[in-house]
């Protein structure tokens, strides 16, 4: 064993599994380790697994060999005496399948072992015990996978022949690889999958069977126990597209009870979900957090709303960022499949309507379609964790200026369009709920992970295509 290594990780073969040394200071009376200290041990690469229960497995004699077990949880394996040769093979969905990586282990090594990896040991030392962390209370319906320690496909170079070393018989008689079946990685939930981000994700994932959609009809994010029903092991993200949206009839009593339980407490159930199971969240904003008093606003902007539906969106933010592993995309004005205003827009100038559409508010658009590949962007480069601005890029606009487009791109003068305020448009109106002005988000931290919100002109264009595309085919 060596003393006082400096702690270091080293990637292997299989994605996922790590190698560590692990600093050990030795004198004249015996040596001295952290095993595993959660700081430095994320400085040095390893992702915070969240450890739960700590297990430990002693070997009175040399030769002892266990495994091939692969188990629905990482473990951070050391030894605490002894020495051991260490065997892991991929035993997970996909190209790494089959992969095998080994190393001996002493005190002064460990090694990080992900959920379905399967994992062996065997001692090379009389009283040799074995230490690791889990981060899932051990569970009779676990599901575990098994590999036989003699497959010949795999072939492990053990130093002990098995024929001389000490197997239990169960160990003896699991699977070859052949007829392993390979464990499936943990899935996405989409909540909300009927709204029009929900269909717009839908087309992004195109038909990926790793991801599951729960539209709101199955799903009632409004009452007491909207999660008990879920088994939350089986996923490791959670896009939560799922909100009431009725900025008006959240002024309403009814209203604003709906809105509250949506937005806001389903919203704190979930972030506690997602904690409680280590599950990355992505929950979806609005630039109704704001009162719009700022030309742009910044991610770190501080929460002002106007409004109730604001001021629970707000309230729902605020749970959602308690998640350690939280996405919170900041949105405005989305258009997508369904009933929206450029939609609306599209519909008037074709009955020749002259509409007055309010032009003291500010924002761009954003069509479902980007904002989709953006969260799904977010996810698969595996961006930091945080606050994201999303919408489409381009110049900030007034609600008149893109009913103004829509009608010219259309073939209709954009003079058809008349500008009002927001205060002579909702005259009159009872329950009306206030905009915030000015809505346009910036960008720069989106884009500096690698995606270009392609612009809302262009966007609109192809839209207004695929509208008149689907009315001549009756779509």
């Amino acid at each position: 064993m060596e003393y006082a290594k400096p702690l270091a990780a080293h990637r292997t073969a299989i994605d996922g599994l790590l190698l560590f040394d692990v600093p050990v200071h030795g004198d004249n009376r015996g040596w001295f380790k952290e095993n595993w200290q959660r700081e430095k041990m994320l400085a040095a690469g390893l992702a915070d697994f969240g450890p739960v229960q700590n297990n430990i497995s002693f070997n009175a004699a040399t030769g002892t060999t266990r495994g091939i077990h692969a188990e629905p949880w990482d473990k951070y394996i050391s030894v605490a005496t002894g020495t051991v040769f260490g065997a892991w093979v991929d035993l997970r969905e996909g190209p790494g399948f089959g992969t095998l990586v080994t190393a001996e282990l002493d005190p002064a090594t460990a090694v990080f072992v992900p959920a379905g990896v399967g994992n062996a040991f065997q001692t090379l030392a009389d009283g040799t015990a074995y230490t690791y962390l889990v981060n899932a209370h051990w569970s009779p319906d676990a599901a575990y996978s098994f590999l036989n320690l003699a497959d010949p496909t795999v072939n492990v170079p053990w130093p002990i022949p098995l024929a001389h070393a000490e197997l239990s018989e169960k160990d003896k008689n699991h699977p070859f690889l052949a007829d392993v079946t390979p464990v499936r990685g943990k899935k996405t939930l989409v909540l909300g999958a009927g709204g029009q981000l929900g269909r717009a994700l839908a087309d992004a994932y195109d038909g990926d069977p790793r991801v599951e959609f729960a539209p709101r009809r199955t799903l009632d994010l409004a009452g007491p126990d909207a999660f008990d029903a879920i088994d939350w092991t089986g996923y490791d993200t959670v896009i939560n597209a799922a909100a009431y949206t009725s900025v008006d009839a959240a002024e309403t009593p009814a209203g604003r009870a709906a809105a509250w339980a949506v937005n806001a407490t389903a919203v704190a159930a979930l972030a506690r979900a997602c904690t409680a199971h280590r599950i990355t969240l992505v929950h979806l904003s609005s630039d109704y957090v704001f009162d719009g008093t700022v030309p742009v606003h910044g991610e770190d902007e501080p929460l002002s709303p106007l409004g109730v539906y604001g001021q629970a969106k707000a309230a729902g933010d605020t749970a959602a960022a308690t998640v350690p592993r939280h996405y919170l995309v900041r949105t405005s004005w989305v258009i997508g499949d369904g009933n929206n205003f450029v939609k609306t827009m599209a519909g008037l100038a074709a009955r020749g309507i002259r509409p007055a559409v309010v032009n003291d508010q500010h924002g761009r658009l954003t069509f479902a379609t980007d904002l989709a590949h953006g969260i799904r962007h977010l996810l698969d480069a595996n961006a930091p964790y945080g606050t994201y601005n999303l919408t489409n890029d381009g110049p900030a606009q007034t609600w008149a200026d893109i009913a103004a487009d829509v009608y010219e791109l259309l073939g209709h003068p954009r003079t058809s369009v008349t500008g009002t305020s927001t205060a002579e448009y909702f005259a009159g109106k009872p329950d009306t709920a206030p905009r915030p002005r000015h809505s346009t988000l910036d960008l720069a931290k989106i884009t500096a992970t690698g995606f270009a919100p392609p612009p809302a002109a262009r966007r609109l264009a192809e839209y207004l295509d695929s509208l008149n595309h689907n009315a001549g085919t009756g779509a």
